[in-house]
Formats: C-alpha cells, sequence, structure tokens
C-alpha cells in the first residue's frame, strides 16, 4: 500500500512537471523571435524613430489616427485606427477626428483622449521634439473639442493630411503623461496604445515586448515578442537555421533571397515600399561643393551593374530623387548615365587629374555598408577614393546630422508622395544644421519655390508638373545621385502566421498585429 502511494504521489509529482514544462514550452511557442542586424534600438520615441532598427517595433507600440490597412503600402489602404471617423470642410483646410472611447495606454497611464492627440502632433510638429516637424508645417492648429474630438486646421491645402496621421513617423500618438514625467527617458521606455507593450531592453542583446491585453482591436494571440540584435548576418542567419529565430531581417542581396528560399519550411516576403538609396552630395563643402566634383561622381555610378550584384527580385535602379511608383515621380530628369570618361575628364578639370581622395562616414550596419563598398570600387575606377570612416550605425545618424561628411549614403522610403520625399530630403528648410533640420544633406534649396507650389495646389496636374520640375533642378544641381530601389525582405518560418497577405509596410518591417499567430 505504502509503495503504491508513493509511486501515486510520484506520477502525480511527474505529471506536474511535465506539465509545467509543457505550459513554458507553449507559452515560449507564442513569443515570435526577431532577428535584426543592430547593435541596440536607438529612440522609440516615434517622432524620432528614423532608423530602421527603430521603426520597426515602434509600429509594434504605437497607434495613429488612422492607419495603413495591415499588409499595405498604398495611400488608397488607409482606414480608421484611434480615429473612427472624421470629416472635413468644402475648402479642405478642416478637420475634425472623432476618438475611439475606452482606447487605453499601456503601463496603466490610463485612457487615451483628445489632450493626448493634441499633445502628440504639437511634438511632431516641434523641431525640437520630432524629427519629422517639417511634415506638419502646414497645420495652424490642433485643438480639443471634447475628450474625443480633435479639430485640425490647415493654413493651407496639404497632398494628403491622412497621409501625416497614419501609424507612421511623426502620426503616432504618444501619452502626454508618460512623456511629460519620463522626459528623455520616453525614448527607452515608450508608452503607446499598440498591440504589444515594451517590457525591458537589455543592451547589445534584445528588447522584450509583451502583449497588451486591453488592445482596443482584442487581446493580441501572441503571448509577446523578443527582438534580438544580431549585427552579424551569418550569425542571424545561423540562429533562423537553428529555430532561435521564427522572423529574421534579411539581406537584400539576390543570393541571401534564394539561399533563404532554399530552405525547408521557410517563406521569404519580398515587399514595398522600395527604400531609395541615394549619394547625398553637400554643395556647401569642400570638395563636393565643385559642382564638377558632383558630376564626376554621378557619371562614375553604374547602376545596372549595381542592380546586377544586388538582383533583381529585390532591386530597381534609381532614376530620380523620388522613389519610382510615388505620386509626382518622373524618370523625365536629365539623370546622367553611366560614362566612366566623362567622369574622368570631369575629374580633371576640377584639377584632380590624378585623382582625389574624400573622407567619408558611413555606418556598420551589413546591407549599408556592403552597398556603399559597391559604390566605393564604382568611383575607385574614375579616380575617387572614397575613405570610409566605419561608426556604429546610431552615431552615423548623429555625424551626418553635423556636417562632418561632404557624402552622405541615406536610403529611405516616405509616405508614396513626392512632396514628403523633396521637402523632407531637399527643401531648404530641411538642411541640417538649422532649427528646421530633417534629412536635406545636400544643403540643396535650389527648387523650394517648386516644391512649396505644388502642396499648395489644389490642381493635380499642376502638382506633377511642378514636382516634375523640382526633380529636373535638383538632378541638374546634383544635390544627390539616385543609386537603386531596394524592397525589404524578411525569411519566417513557415509556421508565423501574420493574420494578412503582406505586401507592403510603411515601418520597413513586417506589421505584428493581434491576428499574427505562431500556428
Amino acid at each position: 500500500m505504502k509503495l503504491r502511494k508513493l509511486l501515486f504521489a510520484s506520477a502525480v509529482c511527474l505529471s506536474t512537471v511535465l506539465g509545467a514544462g509543457l505550459a513554458m514550452t507553449s507559452a515560449e511557442a507564442q513569443t515570435l523571435r526577431v532577428g535584426f542586424a543592430a547593435q541596440d534600438v536607438g529612440r522609440l520615441d516615434p517622432h524620432f524613430a528614423v532608423s530602421t532598427t527603430d521603426r520597426i517595433p515602434v509600429s509594434w507600440i504605437f497607434s495613429g489616427l488612422v492607419r495603413f490597412k495591415p499588409g499595405s503600402a498604398s495611400p488608397d489602404d488607409i482606414e480608421p485606427d484611434l480615429a473612427e471617423r472624421w470629416e472635413h470642410s468644402a475648402d479642405g483646410k478642416t478637420w475634425t477626428f472623432f476618438l475611439r472611447k475606452g482606447v487605453q495606454f499601456h503601463h496603466g497611464y490610463g485612457e487615451l483622449t483628445a489632450d493626448d492627440v493634441v499633445f502628440s502632433l504639437q511634438k511632431a510638429a516641434d523641431p525640437k521634439r520630432s524629427a519629422f516637424s517639417g511634415d506638419f508645417r502646414a497645420i495652424e492648429s490642433v485643438t480639443a473639442v471634447d475628450p474625443y474630438t480633435v479639430k485640425i486646421v490647415l493654413k493651407e491645402n496639404v497632398p494628403s493630411l491622412l497621409g501625416l496621421l497614419t501609424n507612421y513617423s511623426g502620426g503616432f500618438i504618444v501619452s502626454k503623461r508618460a512623456v511629460e514625467e519620463k522626459g528623455d527617458a520616453f525614448a527607452r521606455s515608450p508608452v503607446g496604445t499598440g498591440p504589444f507593450q515594451l517590457d525591458k531592453i537589455t543592451p547589445n542583446q534584445s528588447a522584450e515586448f509583451t502583449a497588451n491585453a486591453a488592445y482596443f482591436r482584442g487581446k493580441p494571440a501572441l503571448s509577446g515578442i523578443s527582438y534580438r540584435f544580431i549585427p552579424s548576418d551569418a550569425s542571424r542567419d545561423l540562429a533562423y537555421q537553428n529555430g532561435e529565430l521564427d522572423l529574421s531581417y534579411g539581406k537584400e542581396e539576390q543570393r541571401w533571397v534564394d539561399r533563404m528560399r532554399a530552405l525547408p519550411n521557410t517563406v521569404v516576403d519580398v515587399f514595398e515600399p522600395a527604400e531609395l538609396a541615394v549619394l547625398n552630395l553637400n554643395t556647401a563643402l569642400a570638395p563636393t561643393n565643385d559642382i564638377r566634383i558632383r558630376q564626376a561622381i554621378a557619371y562614375a555610378i553604374n547602376r545596372d551593374e549595381i542592380v546586377r550584384w544586388r538582383g533583381k527580385d529585390i532591386t530597381r535602379p534609381g532614376l530620380s530623387l523620388v522613389p519610382g511608383g510615388y505620386l509626382g515621380y518622373t524618370a523625365d530628369n536629365g539623370l546622367p548615365r553611366f560614362d566612366l570618361n566623362k567622369a574622368k575628364a570631369l575629374l580633371a578639370e576640377a584639377g584632380y587629374p590624378n585623382g582625389i581622395t574624400i573622407k567619408v562616414i558611413h555606418t556598420q550596419l551589413p546591407e549599408m555598408l556592403s552597398s556603399m563598398q559597391v559604390v566605393q570600387a564604382q568611383l575607385r575606377r574614375a579616380g575617387i577614393t572614397l575613405d570610409l570612416q566605419v561608426v556604429e550605425h546610431a552615431t552615423f545618424h548623429q555625424q551626418i546630422r553635423q556636417d562632418l561628411s561632404p557624402i552622405v549614403y541615406y536610403s529611405a522610403a516616405r509616405f508614396p508622395i513626392a512632396d514628403i520625399y523633396l521637402t523632407q530630403f531637399f527643401h531648404g528648410r530641411s538642411t541640417v544644421g538649422t532649427p528646421t533640420a530633417v534629412t536635406n544633406f545636400s544643403h540643396c534649396n535650389v527648387a523650394d519655390a517648386e516644391i512649396d507650389a505644388a502642396r499648395v495646389s489644389t490642381n493635380e496636374d499642376e502638382q506633377k508638373r511642378l514636382w516634375a520640375e523640382a526633380q529636373r533642378k535638383l538632378i541638374a544641381n546634383v544635390c544627390g545621385v539616385p543609386l537603386f530601389e531596394a524592397l525589404k525582405v524578411f525569411a519566417r518560418s513557415t509556421r508565423v502566421d501574420y493574420g494578412y497577405e503582406l505586401k507592403g509596410a510603411m515601418n520597413l518591417g513586417p506589421i505584428i498585429t493581434e491576428t499574427t499567430r505562431i500556428k
């Protein structure tokens, strides 16, 4: 009898242990493990999230008044998010948004109200508190009509107000109370209303997120997300192949895509928007303040060679200083075509018959570094030697905003209308080092009049004409040299179900929603 009791107790104990183990395994299985090519996150304050590293998790934490339908990067697919509905005046200058009731901020920061929306949009428009302030210059006022109603009045029409208010860049809504209480610490302990909330950051290791059980669209199917920092491509690929990752940031190269597609139980997602990679040439800093040097660089670039190296499935040639497919894009802009002899002649004319060396600050982010090394090899053939000063990615972002590099390689996607790209990268107001700085590394302002006129025009044909003229002027002045357009690439296990078909994601990584699950 004693033996039977002992065996029974042991069986119960073993069952309990096994049960706990199974429960733990099940819980772990619902934590999505994401590998990314970075040393650490930078700033998770969404109004300062300018790098891909930060843009991806910010989209899990925060919401906008409106959002892109999950899986889409098309303006045609904008739908309600924190705002249930909206209306606008006949002249398009007064917009009223009606908020959902009962939406809760993370970590007990209370219900979202109109005051949070007003605070967020005013913060997004303030150059001291946002990297996207230039996008909001047309807004005259944002006011709370009542706790659940927000009125926005414009000084002038903009090509797409809804585009500015999406779950992207300056459109994210933050907790007023959390920002004011946390101050600078908010960048590493953000508070939003999205499906996942930040739990902790372990520097150089990971950022851990837990499901927001009070998410207004419903409790997420996943229990959490482990966002792991693995800067080495080889280490990240090995971690994925060993089953340590469910979703992995991809190398935007054809060889990587082909190799990952050959793995069992693996899907490679290639999706929009394409990031346009540009050599921004500083027109105010030697030696690129000499237009002949800038022209030599432009003629030395062989886009077809870059596309062949990167792969046709994931790369398109950059043919303008606005990405292809954006409203207002034109390839009829006078872009110099590859001509090595012309490049050498221009260099000699500028006083460098034996070549020139240019010191350039560049990021260690693997995909950007490898692409810049291809550019480096191409320019070397023309006698232009790039002395690359490779730094950590966050340092790169800091230094290129201090005019420390005459050439800035920058790759970006924006809301797909020419106005935003032209304004942020090539309008005088956006010049780095100024109070209204955004990402104008070239110091160009030759197309300011066309960019401004197009923004307020209510005639779409006139807008397109002005945007096209702006691109021609910028190309003629060689403010930048377009290189290529890179589609985004991620590999995932077939067990990962996003809950939607991934065709596009403005945050440059898969949107993880309440419907995402591990099968």
